[in-house]
């Protein structure tokens, strides 16, 4: 998935053996790599994007069940989600795709967005099936398969005998029972802007999930402009403005870690009404005057916090 994993828990009795915890969980990622991976040609989804039936394509339950969630999740966003963006990654560059010399001009912006929209892949779960609406059609599940992949670590290492622990792949983490101190377990949301160790919010997580989405960490000079990997698949291009991060809390990470992507998108403007509407949990980083100022929801405001110099 072209990023980190890690995984730390509270021994219990009688303890778990590191080196086997290791094995079983990388195990599980090589499962997933294989299905969601867009940097290996024969993964499930790569195998999808060559196909270019119009009929239903058998799944395995796992990409179904992700494809639901992202229906989920685009219909709730109108579209600022959308798992059908991957045309427009590989002309900007991102994932497995080499860096352009140009940024593409305006009609081919309007010739990859025709092919841009998550309401033209179907799903279906029994027997687990996708089906495309018109044959080039491509998908890229990296903004929800890392929660995904999250919740599948989560759930394995409960099983394994590790079940006050803390999971990670890249910026999407689980935290699952009481933590080191009782109280949770000390997660960070940085500051993009900072040089230093300077921090967005520190929370206490029990049995949820937090995900982060922003264009600070993953960028491309394209033309001899800096553009970030979040694409918003409505325009066509790199989200730009002030925005500097979308952070949510959820129950599970596939659902934090696909509305972070989507909030990112719309914006804290454009996604007030949204995260008052449905009770979300989300805080928006922007940029003013070079600082970065935070924008929470109700339901963040009311998320347990630590102070700085316990983390």
């Amino acid at each position: 998935m072209g990023t980190t994993w890690s995984a730390k828990w509270i021994q219990g009795t009688p303890a778990i053996n590191p080196v086997a915890v290791q094995r079983e969980l990388a195990d599980r990622l090589e499962q997933l790599e294989g299905i969601f991976s867009t940097y290996r040609p024969e993964s499930e989804i790569s195998r999808f994007n060559r196909n270019p039936s119009t009929e239903w394509i058998p799944v395995s339950a796992e990409l179904a069940a992700a494809a639901e969630r992202a229906h989920a999740i685009s219909t709730l966003t109108g579209g600022a989600f959308d798992v059908t963006v991957e045309p427009l990654l590989q002309r900007w560059g991102f994932g497995p795709h080499p860096t352009p010399a140009r940024a593409p001009a305006e009609e081919a912006l309007a010739a990859l967005r025709s092919r841009v929209d998550w309401r033209r892949l179907e799903t279906r779960s029994s027997p687990p099936a996708l089906r495309k609406t018109r044959p080039d059609i491509a998908v890229d599940f990296s903004s929800v398969a890392k929660g995904v992949a999250v919740d599948a670590l989560d759930e394995r290492l409960a099983r394994l005998g590790g079940g006050n622990h803390l999971v990670a792949i890249g910026g999407d983490l689980r935290a699952a029972g009481p933590g080191p101190r009782g109280d949770g377990w000390r997660v960070a949301i940085e500051d993009p802007l900072s040089t230093g160790p300077a921090l967005g919010r520190l929370l206490l997580l029990r049995d949820q999930a937090l995900s982060t989405s922003g264009n600070h960490r993953n960028v491309r000079t394209i033309g001899g402009q800096r553009v970030g990997h979040v694409i918003d698949p409505r325009t066509g291009r790199p989200v730009s403005g002030p925005h500097l991060s979308a952070s949510v809390v959820a129950r599970t990470c596939a659902e934090s870690s696909a509305l972070a992507t989507g909030l990112f998108v719309l914006g804290a403007e454009a996604g007030e009404t949204l995260l008052r509407r449905e009770g979300i949990a989300a805080l928006f980083l922007q940029e003013n005057v070079g600082r970065a100022v935070g924008r929470e929801s109700p339901a963040f405001a009311r998320l347990p916090t630590a102070p700085a110099q316990t983390r």
